[in-house]
């Protein structure tokens, strides 16, 4: 399946237009309650055609509130888009356009909710008005009560590692074997490993081992080694068999798979690979792609993740391989929320129209949101997930704008729940740039990145203003990432 980049509709140019230019927004409601789960389960996605390409698409253009109040999307907190984008934009390459996912750009930024006291979400509604008259942008976020490590319950992980002649250039192999041995002095003694190679066929390196014997697991990474083609759907297949043959009940079940994505034996779709896994992500095993290298296969990994229900991280340097498995997969392997949702309805008495930035195949209809059937994201401990909204107002409106909903089903029970939050008009921050949140500002910036990348149109704006909004971020907020946003954009301004 081949998703096209969204063309920008007007509210998108008058949010973007705003980098040009040079007190928080509160909730005013909240509540949450149980409400009954379907027994019936559907793990993935089913294919989309054109047309229901072109009407997700459609979802995402500016709806106005008189035919169109609500906007439904699974939650995704997938990042391998701002990771790959990040590296072409280092090496002096321009950005494919269709790899460009703008909320896995705003995704991959720190966003600083507070967090919920239990294990469902917290719900962050606000927002700013934008210097063009009656115009302002919306943003919803998500947030899930982080863990130690500790806390967490025993995993089963079984990691399939490509091995593939492709993954013999350096930051490939090299780095995942690195990462997993890293990974192996971080998990706890009650986890257990498998390991699964795959070049044209695939090999059980380790069945399913516990952790007190990490010499044996260490001996099988360092088997690992570079042969022949890449017939992914070998890897997966083979993978999830062992998973599900040591599947426990009590324990977080997942499948991580390690590759560059560029399958070419065995079935190479997305759709097809998953069909043949389906059966096994069923039973609560979940699956995480982790990429890597220059020449990636971005499609596939992202909606193998996206339908798995599981997510999808890049990593190009040692530094980030760590990060991610020394010290954010360890804390977030177990799940907090199955099928999580997330749905926006629209006063059309102070909304005249919006447009959501970016999730456009995540995009769900009105009645899919309270279909349990349906699949949503997995979302894992001390995740925050973002939606921005792009908004024409009605002149002089008051009262309530919004209401954000989220829904979720308990990960062992399939009980589902709901938390809400909404905003007033008058609690929008008066100016995005001089009274908004800091965080919101960032994210606005990127958002504004991801777009320009990936339609390659100015809006009334340039990348001097988008760099000049995002140094002056930089400097207020100490952040690295913020700091290296400023040089990709100088990057992007000297290949574009």
């Amino acid at each position: 399946m081949k998703i096209r980049p969204l063309a920008a509709g007007v509210g998108l140019v008058a949010l973007l237009a705003v980098a040009a230019c040079g007190g928080s927004g509160g909730s005013t409601s909240s509540d949450r309650a149980p409400h009954p789960a379907n027994a019936k389960q559907q793990p993935a996605h089913p294919a989309q055609s054109p047309a229901q390409q072109d009407n997700a698409e459609q979802e995402n253009a500016e709806q106005d509130t008189t035919t169109a109040q609500i906007s439904t999307f699974a939650l995704d907190v997938d990042t391998a888009s701002y990771g790959y984008a990040r590296r072409a934009l280092q090496e002096g390459r321009w950005p494919a356009p269709g790899e460009i996912r703008p909320e896995e750009w705003v995704n991959a930024f720190r966003q600083d909710y507070a967090q919920p006291p239990d294990d469902g979400f917290a719900v962050h509604v606000d927002g700013a008005k934008l210097p063009s008259r009656d115009e302002a942008v919306l943003r919803v976020g998500l947030q899930t009560r982080a863990s130690e490590s500790a806390e967490r319950r025993p995993a089963n992980l079984t990691f399939v590692v490509d091995v593939s002649g492709s993954m013999a250039e350096p930051g490939r192999l090299d780095l995942v074997k690195s990462a997993l041995l890293k990974l192996l002095d971080q998990l706890a003694p009650g986890d257990q490993v498998s390991i699964v190679s795959f070049s044209d066929e695939a090999e059980v390196l380790a069945s399913m081992t516990p952790l007190t014997a990490r010499e044996e697991l260490r001996d099988a990474v360092d088997e690992l080694t570079v042969n022949g083609g890449t017939n992914l759907e070998a890897g997966l297949v083979t993978g999830f068999q062992e998973a599900s043959k040591a599947f426990r009940p009590a324990a977080t079940n997942r499948v991580i798979l390690l590759s560059d994505g560029l399958a070419n034996q065995g079935s190479t779709e997305w759709q097809t690979i998953l069909d043949r896994v389906k059966e096994y992500a069923a039973k609560q095993v979940t699956l995480l792609t982790v990429g890597v290298g220059r020449d990636y296969g971005d499609e596939l990994m992202e909606q193998l993740a996206d339908n798995g229900d599981g997510m999808a991280v890049y990593v190009s340097t040692q530094e980030e391989a760590d990060k991610i498995f020394a010290t954010q997969l360890p804390a977030t392997i177990e799940l907090r929320a199955r099928d999580a949702k997330a749905q926006v309805v629209f006063n059309p008495s102070v909304v005249e129209s919006y447009q959501l930035i970016g999730y456009e195949n995540r995009a769900l209809s009105t009645e899919e949101f309270r279909d349990d059937s349906r699949d949503g994201g997995e979302i894992g401990p001390g995740h925050s997930v973002t939606a921005l909204y792009s908004l024409r107002l009605k002149p002089g409106a008051e009262g309530q704008l919004a209401q954000a909903t989220v829904r979720w089903q308990d990960p062992d029970t399939r009980t589902a729940s709901e938390a809400s939050r909404s905003l007033r008009a008058d609690e929008l921050a008066t100016s995005v740039w001089d009274k908004a949140p800091m965080r919101l500002q960032v994210d606005v910036v990127v958002a504004a990145f991801a777009v320009y990348l990936r339609d390659r149109k100015a809006f009334g704006m340039d990348l001097p203003a988008l760099g000049k909004q995002a140094t002056r971020l930089a400097a207020a907020s100490e952040d690295p990432m913020v700091s290296e946003l400023v040089t990709l954009i100088g990057k992007a301004g000297s290949v574009g």
